[in-house]
């Protein structure tokens, strides 16, 4: 996605050896990590989980993307992204979507 594994791991708050665990499976990402990457991308988390390739492929596709950004940066980024989210499914809720 454009990030480094220092930006990554200061924006989840680990260590670079650990999103590489992360990148290669040898360890599972904690759940709350995973919120977390679900909102710097503007996904859901149970796009993660998805096993229908083109759903997967599609989700992939619309996440964010980033390069040279700062841990506040994704901070902020990740707060914003789940102030609309939270918007654009209320307004569904309420049958103006």
């Amino acid at each position: 996605m454009g990030l480094t594994q220092d930006a990554l791991a200061q924006y989840l708050g680990t260590s670079r050896e650990q999103i590489g665990y992360y990148e290669i499976g040898q360890r599972n990402i904690p759940s709350i990590q995973l919120s977390k990457l679900a909102n710097l991308f503007c996904m859901n988390e149970y796009d993660f989980y998805e096993e229908e390739m083109q759903n997967r492929s599609i989700n992939l596709a619309f996440a964010f993307r980033a390069e040279k950004l700062q841990a506040q940066d994704l901070q902020s980024i990740a707060q914003f992204k789940k102030i609309v989210r939270n918007y654009l499914s209320m307004k569904n809720v309420m049958g103006n979507g």
